[in-house]
């Protein structure tokens, strides 16, 4: 592969847990996260928990909305300020009256919003069928997604860009006659990259086309019918060496990589893990046991989630688009509008193939970013653990103790 396809970083690990490693408990590992939560939203620590909470156990909740109304849906949201609730977007003018969920200790008002201008599944078909005709009307290809919070094909692209085109009001009527669905141009001077990085990680080899040593790091636990393995990047080099906080070495065995459109995933095979764990601290002194999973579906725009790069730390941030598409050709070829995008400032070179979570759910694993002008992350972009190939899984171990909180229910 191409010294452009640089690798990722961030650790689960394939044998037992480091002997100086705390591993937490499911609340220990979102309590870690509502700090995040506490000190990005200025909320109480208590109430950061709670919402977290909330988050996890309406899933089921947004999940039945969706499908009850989904030839209405433009998209599901979660809003932090100036109150926390879920918003549901709707087309038609049908008004639907405000729910209220009693989850995670607290009350989640659902409040519905009609008037969207076209459904998700429109914007999205838009995307996927329009792609190339979009790429081509500009002079560099953007990258676009859905967003849930207006119902709009959103594309970004650069100043210069709009420029030639007439402004971004012009471009918005431009593409919008050549969609069919509303469109909203948002002015980014930006470049989609894979992330990785020359030297500096946890597993590495050496690029025989070149020479030059590359290294990645693993991300989650998985199985299939016969074997247990780890993923990372599909980026990553096929002969890698795990190598432990303690520096000692474990030799990887290269199963398969699968890197196009919807996928960016290695699997190598190596020992059976005694648990599932993922780091969750910049030092990687603090394990959490991976416990459930959260699919592209049921996952919300505003959703809280974090990840672990080696180049970057632990940092947490909010899901932005759902449904989006990296610009260029970073799928080995156009990619789809599978990718979740969630927002810096937290990314850095070194930390695709990394573990997403939310305290001990899996979302993801890190692809690539987008990156500013000045060097500056504007997001960075997962694939979601839906995509894992045929006939592999999660590893995950049950949860050692029963959610506090009450089933969800609405009134």
């Amino acid at each position: 592969m191409g010294s452009h396809w640089f690798s990722a970083l961030l650790l689960a690990v394939l044998v037992a847990p480091h002997a100086s490693a705390q591993v937490q408990t499911r609340e220990q590992a979102l309590t870690q996260d509502a700090g995040e939560y506490a000190r990005l939203y200025d909320v109480a620590q208590d109430e950061a928990l709670q919402r977290l909470h909330a988050q996890a156990e309406s899933v089921p909740t947004t999940d039945a909305i969706a499908k009850r109304y989904r030839d209405r849906l433009a998209g599901i949201s979660i809003q932090h300020r100036p109150d926390y609730r879920i918003i549901v977007y709707l087309t038609g003018g049908d008004a639907v009256p405000e729910q209220r969920l009693r989850v995670g200790g607290m009350t989640v008002p659902i409040t519905f919003r009609t008037g969207a201008k076209a459904s998700r599944e429109r914007v999205v078909w838009a995307i996927t069928y329009h792609q190339a005709a979009i790429n081509a009307a500009l002079p560099s290809p953007p990258s676009m997604g859905l967003d849930p919070r207006t119902g709009e094909l959103v594309v970004i692209a650069g100043s210069a860009v709009t420029a030639q085109q007439g402004g971004a009001a012009a471009l918005d009527a431009k593409l919008t006659a050549l969609t069919g669905v509303p469109v909203q141009v948002r002015v980014m001077e930006r470049t989609d990259v894979n992330l990785g990085l020359h030297g500096g990680s946890r597993v590495d080899g050496i690029d025989p086309a070149n020479g030059r040593r590359y290294r990645c790091t693993t991300g989650f636990a998985v199985r299939d019918a016969t074997r247990s393995g780890i993923t990372t990047a599909a980026h990553c080099l096929d002969d890698m060496t795990y190598y432990a906080p303690d520096r000692s070495t474990t030799p990887l065995s290269f199963v398969g990589q699968w890197g196009w459109g919807y996928h960016d995933v290695q699997i190598f095979a190596g020992a059976a893990p005694e648990r599932p764990l993922i780091y969750s601290d910049t030092a990687r002194t603090v394990e959490r046991p991976v416990q459930a999973q959260v699919s592209r579906p049921s996952t919300r725009a505003g959703d809280f989630v974090c990840h672990r790069g080696e180049s970057s730390g632990y940092s947490c941030a909010e899901v932005e688009l759902v449904d989006f598409a990296p610009a260029g050709d970073l799928c080995g070829g156009a990619c789809l509008p599978t990718w979740v995008a969630v927002a810096g400032p937290t990314c850095k070179g070194g930390d695709s193939g990394g573990p997403v979570f939310s305290g001990t759910t899996a979302y993801g694993v890190v692809k690539g970013a987008s990156y500013r002008r000045d060097g500056s992350c504007a997001f960075y972009f997962y694939m979601s653990l839906d995509y894992l190939p045929a006939g592999w899984s999660l590893l995950t171990e049950p949860a050692l103790v029963p959610p506090r909180r009450h089933l969800p229910h609405t009134r």
